[in-house]
């Protein structure tokens, strides 16, 4: 009876959600892409007052970087130290 109570909540805010799952996902794309202009501005030339602090998230973002550069309209990594293309 508890899984069958679960299950409907489950799909009732499934239902919830279809809407607005396309806006969900942008503003989660959006909120990265300020992050990582955030943890790459230094590198490009911006002023970072925070570099200290995101020097270590390096390594666990690099990999998002490849995709960032190219949604922001860079074909190419502008970054001489990281060669993603």
């Amino acid at each position: 009876m508890l899984d069958r109570v679960k299950r409907i909540i489950e799909i009732y805010e499934e239902i919830l959600r279809m809407p607005h799952r396309t806006e969900i996902a942008r503003e989660l794309r959006e909120e990265d892409d300020i992050f990582l202009l955030l943890l790459y501005s230094e590198m490009i030339g911006i002023p970072n007052p925070v570099y200290y602090y995101t020097l270590e998230l390096y390594p666990y973002m690099i990999e998002k970087f490849h995709d960032w550069h190219l949604r922001m309209g860079m074909e190419k990594s502008p970054l001489s130290g990281i060669r993603c293309c």
